[in-house]
């Protein structure tokens, strides 16, 4: 969490008998039902709670474990040991509460008036405002890596700044542009209300004129009014392949991920049982990892803003490290009468101003968050679900533009992504629907696909994973089913919503076009070995093993092959 409060430990007596382990998936928990700031005070002379270390950060560490000691006569599985950051807090965050769309938990208005019957010391922080969790993406340009951070500085305190180089040369140092939000920046609540929390300063600097294949080092700073340097631990990247350029490349890509207590503990918001073993999986394989793709639904934090600085902890021994490319959801962004196609609150108020600012994409404009990424032998074609993306819209003019002026005899692999199934998935609501897909999803896309040879399309949403043969018009066009070579005729669609989230029921219908799926967490990882030969796999969360694989083989010539809806016109004139 970000470091400008101190903490404070309480225990309080709920009367609700539920064990501290209980965590369902999906739907309220037992943390939804207290009435927070209707506690009354209950202290008990022989009931003490005391937590420790008093001061969190004095060797530099951006994470430190606290212990807590309880002590009680009569300790029962009703109690609850509750933390709360900032430690001072009142009902003044209760100011909009009967707003109808607001979500649970309602802290102000729960059905059950804990007692408090303990209260622990304060817990501080030896800088406050301390650089944490960086973040790196790839620029507007190939030679170009941006890298994001939150502070508690703003520019009137210090100026932000990154120090870096190539490991064993020189350094330099490249300042830093700086971006905050206020409440009511935000749409509603419970990101106006309960959920708002001071998100700090957002920090990004953009590292220019990068040698392919290089390793840098760097680490993030800031000067102090007085001339002091605050500094960052050291961290390191290797700079983007040159578009084209015939190198291993690696690929991971998933999506609705969200992020985990790992002591265990109850959170609000807490249905994202895989979020932590994908994040170990992909901290253990990150020197067989290259660049990350997370295809929305990104921290689940659904107003709650402290979360996002949980889920920019949890995920910085991967953004740190390799550029970390992230896609809109309907958790970052849906919310009534705010710009978005869906008029639902999943986003809790956010209306995507906190996926924007805490993350660097390469968009012409960050609100519409569709963009290309250009990656060695990949061009990426990263659409935003959340608009409008039918034809003779702005964001399908985007994709039109992205799929058609890729050079595919340099950058071979096309790669098309949204968060929502805009293709094809054997989902159980979907299925009820009798599309097998988003609604109005593909219509207007899959000529588009089918005319530019698009390879391979990569969604989330759907938490599962799911993957349909080479398709064009609900039919298969290859009868292939692993080992592609030549022309693939058609596009492959591949749901990666496994990441972390609840998983998601298949329909009972049989798909003809569905060749591989799993009720379980996971993850997709793209290995580019040259120009002729791609790999994918499915990887489970649980284990890091592959359990679903494909591999295409062609020559430039298959990619310029006429296939059906996609034949360049002819003429018999020499």
């Amino acid at each position: 969490m970000m470091k400008n409060y101190a903490i404070l430990v309480v225990i309080l007596v709920s009367c609700l008998n539920v064990c501290l382990c209980y965590r369902p998936v999906g739907g309220e928990q037992p943390l939804s039902k207290i009435n927070v700031l209707g506690t009354t005070f209950a202290l008990h002379h022989d009931t003490s709670i005391k937590a420790s270390p008093s001061i969190l950060g004095l060797k530099g560490e951006d994470n430190e474990w606290v212990n807590v000691e309880f002590q009680s006569p009569e300790p029962s599985a009703d109690d609850w040991v509750g933390v709360f950051s900032p430690a001072m807090i009142n009902s003044s965050s209760c100011y909009s509460e009967t707003d109808k769309k607001d979500q649970p938990p309602y802290l102000c208005s729960a059905p059950i008036k804990p007692k408090l019957v303990a209260v622990s010391n304060f817990i501080s922080f030896a800088n406050p405002k301390a650089p944490l969790y960086p973040r790196l993406a790839l620029g507007k340009s190939w030679d170009e890596m941006t890298v994001t951070w939150t502070s508690g500085y703003n520019v009137n305190e210090a100026i932000p700044f990154v120090e870096w180089g190539i490991v064993g040369a020189d350094t330099k140092q490249t300042p830093a542009g700086t971006l905050t939000f206020k409440r009511n920046d935000v749409c509603g609540a419970p990101a106006r209300t309960v959920g708002w929390r001071d998100p700090g300063f957002i920090h990004t600097s953009f590292l220019k004129d990068l040698w392919p294949d290089r390793l840098y080092a760097y680490r993030i700073g800031h000067v102090l009014t007085n001339g002091s340097y605050v500094w960052s631990k050291k961290y390191s990247f290797k700079a983007p392949p040159f578009p084209g350029q015939d190198s291993l490349q690696r690929v991971i890509i998933f999506g609705d991920m969200g992020k985990a207590e790992r002591d265990g503990s109850n959170e609000y918001s807490d249905y994202q049982p895989g979020s932590l073993n994908t994040t170990d999986q992909l901290i253990k394989d990150i020197d067989n990892i290259d660049i990350v793709f997370h295809i929305g639904d990104l921290s689940y934090a659904n107003g709650y803003l402290s979360q996002w600085d949980q889920f920019t902890s949890q995920v910085e021994p991967i953004a740190s490290a390799v550029p970390y490319m992230t896609a809109s959801g309907n958790h970052e962004r849906d919310w009534p009468n705010s710009g978005s196609f869906y008029d639902g609150i999943d986003s809790g108020g956010e209306c995507g101003v906190l996926a924007q600012t805490m993350f660097y994409v390469p968009a012409e404009n960050r609100e519409k968050f569709w963009y290309s990424a250009d990656y060695g032998m990949f061009r990426f074609c990263i659409a935003d679900s959340e608009h409008d993306w039918r034809e003779g819209t702005e964001q399908y003019k985007f994709i039109e533009h992205c799929l058609a002026t890729v050079d595919r005899q340099k950058q071979p692999w096309l790669i098309f992504s949204a968060h929502r199934v805009l293709g094809y998935s054997s989902d159980y609501y979907y299925g009820l629907e009798g599309s097998f897909e988003e609604p109005m999803g593909r219509e207007s896309l899959h000529k588009l696909w089918q005319k530019h040879k698009v390879d391979i399309a990569f969604y989330g949403h759907v938490h599962n994973y799911e993957r349909t043969c080479p398709i064009y018009q609900n039919q298969c066009m290859n009868s292939e089913k692993n080992n592609y070579s030549g022309t693939l005729n058609g596009t492959i669609h591949v749901v990666v919503g496994g990441g972390g989230s609840h998983l998601s029921k298949f329909s009972s219908l049989n798909t003809s076009w569905s060749l591989y799926k799993d009720y379980d967490f996971g993850f997709g990882k793209l290995t580019a070995f040259n120009h002729s030969s791609l790999l994918f796999e499915y990887k489970k969360s649980s284990d890091g093993n592959v359990y679903d694989s494909f591999t295409i083989s062609r020559d430039y010539r298959d990619v310029l092959a006429c296939v059906h809806d996609s034949c360049e016109p002819t003429t018999l004139a020499y």
